[in-house]
Order: C-alpha cells, then structure tokens, then sequence
C-alpha cells in the first residue's frame, strides 16, 4: 500500500499518448528518480507487466507483447546533471532528447556522435536500451563505446550504479555494456554518464554512381585498403534512393551509390577528397562527386532516418561480414527488386526496407531465404519493425544460439517475475 500511494502522490498518471503498440492498462510519468522507484516498487508489488517507454520511436522494435501492464513514459527525466567540459564527460537523466543533448554539448564544441531516427523525440535511455546505431558507427563506435557510468532501477524500485563520472572509472562498465540492447528488460535506465568528442570542423561526402555490384565490391576493398579515414561507408540502393535533393537523380542503368562520410579539420578532409579521388582513378571506376556544406546536412538526416521510415511492410537488419555486403544486397533484390536498402557497408549492416511483402512472405522470403544467406555468411538477420501479423519469437529474431540460456539466468537475477517488457525481447526468461 505504502508504495501505491507514493507512486500515485510523486508520478503524474494517465492514459494519453502512448498506448500502442504496447497493452497498456495505464501509464505514469514519473517526475524524478524517486516517482521512477515508486512506481516500479508499485508494479513490483501488484505483479503487473511494466513496460518503459522513452519517445516512443522504437516500440515496434521487438515483438508486440501480450500482457496488458503498465506504461513508464521517461521523458520528463530529461536534466543535465552534471557537464565538466574540459573533462569531456556529461551526465544526463535518461529522458533527455538527443537533440537537447546536442544543443547542450554544442555550446562548448562538443558533440556525442551517436545517430538515430526522429533526434528531437528519441531520448538518450531509448537509443541505449535499443543499442541503436547510425552511418556514423563505422568511424566513431556505438553508444556502448561511449557510456562511462550509468544508474537505472530494478523491478523492484531499487536504484543500482555502474561506472562512474569520468573516463578512467571502470568499475563496472561491463555491467554498462549489459545494460545497453537489453531492451529494457534487466532494469530502467535512469541516468547516464558519457564520453563526448570535440565536433568536427568539417564535413563532407564523396559519391560514387555504381553500375553494378562487381563495381561496388571493388571500391569497398579499395577503401578497406585506403589510407584515408572515413566516418561512413554507406551503399544505397533502390526506389527510396533514385532521387534526393543532396544526392541528385540517379543515372538510368545504375543500381545505386556508394557515399563515403569524411569529418576534420579542413586540411584533413581536403586531403582524404585528393586522396579518395586519386585511389578511384587509380581503379578505373566511375566519376563522383562531393557533398558539403547544408546538402551535406540534409544527407546525413536522410541516412539517419532511413530505418524509421513509416509504412514498409518490412525493414530488416542483417550484421554479415563486410566482405558480403554485396552478396546479401543482391539476395535481398532477388528476394523483392522493390526492396530499398541502406548498408552500413564498412560494418557489415545491411538494412533492407521491403515493399512487396505479405504475410505468406514470412517464412519464404524470412525465413527461407535471407536468414539463412545471412547466417551461411557467419552473421545473422532479425526484424526491424513490420506491419504484418503472424510472428514468433524466431521468426524475429532468429536463432539466439549457445548465448539464451546465460542470458536467461541474467534476466532471471533481475526480473524473476519477468515484469519488464515481457514477451518482447529474444531473451524472455519464459521462453515463450
């Protein structure tokens, strides 16, 4: 009772905004660290599902879940703790938009360069809890090369620290590491402390036109090879990628570009353009040509947003090794030649929007074919989102391998009741 009645005096509740796709019986927005461990103690003691909820951009991540439960919307959790610039470090509550962190950093010429769709709404705990990454990965990481310290909340209301506030600390950055993709489902990140980098002076793109794939294969190991230093490595192709205001209208007969993202000082990325350019020739591969400046801008937002385009039927993520990136681009147009892709070629990520899909489609198309090129290349393929009803947990997210049963006795230590988001990730202690 004690902590029915904390939570319902210090967190605001209600049933607006977020209600789908989650079952939501009713939601709270908890003011503080404190209204966040009150609520979860309530929802701890009543023994219903909870499921946090940031800005909401990543709920068709994962499967939908079943049980109706509680929603803990995040977003008034959104205060600068602390920011000791010359450290380079910043701690932040986890509510906080990406883009407020930005702005905030961006007065000091400090910059955190980790990417996702709908900056202004995606908050800093969603894109840690989701290990959401961008175009950007290649040059400068993930989010889990940033976290330095973290405090989130147990099931049952208990805070717990890992980490610490500067970059030496490393008691417990492991447990950072854990925390970060798990989806919500081990604990509520509350705040996070991170690492920043001074920003870039400037930015530019070099675009190639690509005639076929064998082209394409060339010029990635030709940069594998370069001694320059991009920040991205991206192949594009598709409908969604025949015409853009930055990238122009592609050449008929061409499948599609290859965008190499350069950041530093002006000499620096003056010198990698020269040397790019020269290391092109040297291949006998088509002409390309630069991007900078706000086209340059308008291109990275596009390349950010890409993944979160609304309406595709089916948006698929495989990670295969980079040497075939190409070989999985080809299946997936074999799979669907409508199909628009984004690869994060550098890394190896190929994400694949289908526009042919139907629910008949998913074990041919899924199951039958792209999973298994994925997988035969050592890498392995799930779902992004998808508007098609008939998933199961494998079908999502494929074959969790020898890892499931130690990540099931992890979820057990800390949710033994399986209240936190259940039925969503691949790891549910439940095995449903």
């Amino acid at each position: 009772m004690g902590a029915t009645m904390t939570a319902k005096s210090t967190a605001a509740k209600s049933t607006a905004a977020v209600s789908q796709p989650l079952p939501l019986a009713e939601t709270h927005t908890p003011a503080d660290q404190a209204a966040l461990s009150a609520v979860l103690a309530d929802v701890h003691a009543r023994g219903v599902a909870a499921y946090p909820i940031g800005g909401g951009t990543s709920l068709d991540f994962g499967l939908t879940p079943a049980t109706p439960g509680v929603g803990i919307i995040l977003t008034s959790l959104k205060r600068v703790i602390d920011y000791p610039a010359r450290d380079m470090t910043v701690t932040v509550e986890a509510g906080i938009t990406l883009d407020a962190l930005s702005k905030t950093l961006a007065a000091e010429r400090q910059w955190l360069p980790v990417e996702g769709p709908q900056p202004h709404v995606a908050t800093l705990g969603g894109l840690m809890a989701s290990a959401w990454s961008g175009p950007r990965r290649y040059g400068y990481g993930t989010m889990r090369d940033y976290v330095i310290g973290m405090t989130a909340v147990d099931i049952r209301g208990v805070p717990f620290k890992a980490g610490g506030r500067v970059v030496k600390n490393v008691a417990g950055y492991d447990f950072c590491k854990l925390l970060t993709g798990s989806l919500g489902t081990l604990g509520v990140i509350s705040q996070i402390t991170l690492k920043t980098r001074p920003i870039p002076e400037r930015t530019a793109f070099l675009v190639c036109e690509l005639p076929n794939l064998e082209v394409a294969e060339r010029l990635l190991a030709a940069i594998i090879d370069s001694r320059t230093t991009p920040v991205a490595v991206e192949l594009l192709s598709g409908p969604m990628w025949r015409e853009h205001p930055s990238l122009g209208v592609l050449t008929p007969g061409s499948m599609g570009r290859l965008v190499v993202a350069l950041e530093g000082t002006t000499p620096e990325v003056d010198w990698m353009l020269g040397q790019l350019a020269a290391e092109r020739r040297e291949l006998d591969v088509p002409t390309a040509h630069v991007i900078s400046g706000d086209a340059a801008t308008r291109l990275w937002e596009t390349l950010n947003e890409f993944p979160g385009f609304p309406d595709a039927p089916l948006v698929l993520k495989a990670s295969v090794p980079p040497s075939r990136v190409t070989e999985f681009i080809a299946t997936v147009q074999a799979a669907d030649p409508k199909a628009s892709v984004q690869a994060h070629a550098g890394n190896g990520i190929v994400i694949a929007r289908f526009e042919g899909f139907a629910p008949g489609d998913i074990s041919s198309t899924v199951l039958g074919r792209l999973r298994p090129a994925a997988q035969l290349s050592g890498g392995s393929a799930i779902v992004l989102s998808s508007n098609v009803e008939g998933w199961t947990r494998q079908a999502w997210w494929g074959g969790i391998g020898a890892a499931a049963p130690w990540m099931q006795k992890i979820k057990q230590q800390f949710d033994p009741g399986n209240l936190l988001n259940p039925g969503r990730f691949a790891y549910d202690s439940t095995g449903a």
